[in-house]
């Protein structure tokens, strides 16, 4: 009997932690779509997310990551990005230090606008 409570017990708490917590009140979500001015070439691509990767360490920044498009043949997807970036941060302000922080402008004139031909952001909060 006791075996099975514990099996029980472990296969709730399991099932508990793969649900992600939502965002902290008041936190900001930035996401960010690149077209690369050539679309799919890969060079391109692994200098952009370098670039990225280039950013965690702006603070403010709680949660960084960014991938590829998922070929979708559902109308209401736009799967013709090429790269994508979400940045979560702590607060508004957070988001306005980041925008005007050095290390995000360096990167955005001589990496992002260089390689792209279309950013689009979508910034939002909880």
């Amino acid at each position: 009997m006791k075996t099975l409570f514990a099996i029980a017990f472990a296969v709730l708490l399991s099932s508990c932690a793969t649900i992600a917590p939502p965002a902290p009140k008041g936190s900001v979500d930035h996401v960010v779509m690149f077209w690369q001015k050539k679309p799919g070439n890969l060079q391109d691509r692994q200098k952009i997310t370098d670039a990225m990767d280039r950013l965690r360490v702006i603070e403010g920044i709680t949660f960084l990551d960014y991938g590829t498009a998922v070929p979708s043949d559902r109308p209401v997807v736009d799967d013709s990005f090429d790269v994508a970036l979400l940045v979560r941060f702590k607060n508004v302000d957070a988001l306005h230090a980041y925008e005007s922080d050095p290390r995000h402008t360096k990167e955005v004139k001589e990496v992002l606008l260089p390689l792209t031909k279309k950013i689009q952001v979508y910034d939002f909060t909880r």
